[in-house]
């Protein structure tokens, strides 16, 4: 089994993207962080940070990304109501004639 910083990137990074994982990770990341149980202890020196930097940095990039592709997401689904609302196209718009029954 082959074991690099690349795969386990990628693994993060994919259960970060699944909504149904997407805030157990946060908050999973967010305690490994906070407590000091860690992989590389704390009080040594240099590596006992690196481990919670890199982790905090990579949570950081990705949840920054997702939060701007969600604006993104969120302005072009305005501006195409707006660009709807100015042509007088109501595609989602449907008429429909009630009738009494008796």
């Amino acid at each position: 089994m082959n074991f690099s910083i690349q795969a386990v990137y990628n693994w993060y990074r994919n259960l970060l993207r699944n909504p149904k994982y997407r805030w157990w990770v946060i908050l999973g990341t967010a305690f490994y962080f906070l407590l000091p149980f860690d992989i590389a202890p704390d009080f040594l020196p240099v590596v006992g940070q690196v481990d919670d930097v890199f982790l905090l940095s990579l949570l950081v990039a990705e949840v920054s990304q997702m939060l701007m592709e969600g604006v993104k997401a969120r302005k072009a689904n305005t501006q195409q109501q707006a660009a709807d609302a100015n042509t007088g196209t109501t595609a989602s718009t449907i008429d429909v004639d009630a009738v009494s029954v008796k």
